[in-house]
């Protein structure tokens, strides 16, 4: 049985993403995807501490994920790449 929330698939999709321009739109599915799952946690139980400390984690990978692509874009700018 998958025991995976919808939020982690998307992270992992994200994560495994080749095609840099996709990126920020996999990044920004996921941090949408985290937000709902929170809403309906503070509905619901709280959610386990497992699964708030995952969510924090994929949080700060998803930071450093966004960090990359906008480096990559800033690179691909200042060499003419990007129109």
């Amino acid at each position: 049985m998958d025991t995976k929330q919808h939020w982690q698939k998307l992270y992992i999709a994200a994560a495994l993403e080749r095609d840099w321009s996709r990126m920020e739109d996999r990044i920004r599915a996921v941090e949408i995807e985290i937000a709902q799952r929170l809403r309906d946690l503070s509905q619901n139980h709280g959610g386990t501490p497992t699964e708030l400390h995952a969510i924090a984690d994929t949080r700060q990978k998803l930071e450093i994920l966004r960090v990359d692509v906008a480096r990559r874009k800033e690179s691909k700018t200042r060499t003419g790449l990007v129109a």
